[in-house]
């Protein structure tokens, strides 16, 4: 019940901001988070409607892929992936989301090759250019984009990004626009190196999807907002 109710105050947050930048509500996907949400969360959220489903970790969708193997959901790898996890999440998810540095695309597109697959693929953007944070930098964005075009077995899709956090919850939204509007920006500049098909921003989470939308995602990334708090970690013996 917790997760019906969540997931319709979503969609009527996701609709009203659709109203303010006079977007039609199915510009927008919503994509679950779903980093240590368990098995039979995700079942219910798929089954209400959630079809985009998105984890940060290989080990995760590993551990949950035959539970939920009957499923009708399109899985995106959406966390920092490492070069010696690649063959998984090309075997693993429809699309890697967080593709940043040349030589992953490369390791990527030799393993989609391989597998007999065109893999799409995001550029995620370290928007704010944080150094404690993954993701190309904004001024090295369109060379990655041209070296991922250039890639056969690849397929460019649109860019993800996280902005800066913000000092509190109650600043987030707004301090989160500038960086969705600077996205924006510069995925307009990235969508030459686009291949067909829609071209998307994956951008927006829970505290600030609905500035997100009226920025121009197209894709927002809720975990929190559905499933409600993240299980604490284990403690550290």
């Amino acid at each position: 019940m917790e997760l019906a109710a969540n997931l319709a105050a979503v969609r009527e947050a996701m609709a009203a901001a659709c109203r303010r930048s006079g977007r039609p509500l199915e510009s927008v996907r919503l994509m679950a988070a779903v980093k240590t949400v368990p098995p039979e969360m995700i079942r219910a959220a798929v089954l209400a409607g959630v079809r985009l489903l998105g984890d940060n970790r290989i080990q995760e969708r590993e551990a949950k892929r035959a539970a939920l193997a009957d499923l009708d959901a399109e899985w995106h790898f959406i966390g920092p992936l490492q070069s010696n996890k690649a063959a998984k999440a090309v075997a693993l998810f429809r699309s890697v989301d967080s593709l940043d540095r040349p030589a992953l695309a490369e390791r990527l597109n030799r393993l989609a090759a391989a597998a007999g697959r065109v893999l799409p693929v995001m550029m995620e953007v370290n928007i704010a250019a944080e150094p404690q944070k993954s993701g190309v930098q904004p001024a090295e964005a369109e060379r990655l984009a041209a070296a991922i075009a250039a890639l056969p077995a690849l397929r460019l899709t649109g860019c993800m990004t996280v902005p800066p956090a913000a000092h509190s919850a109650e600043q987030a939204p707004e301090a989160a626009r500038r960086w969705f509007a600077a996205m924006r920006q510069l995925g307009e500049q990235l969508r030459a190196y686009a291949q067909g098909g829609r071209w998307e921003l994956s951008m927006g989470m829970s505290e600030d999807f609905a500035v997100a939308i009226e920025e121009g995602a197209t894709i927002i990334r809720l975990g929190r907002a559905l499933f409600g708090p993240r299980p604490a970690p284990p403690a550290v013996e």
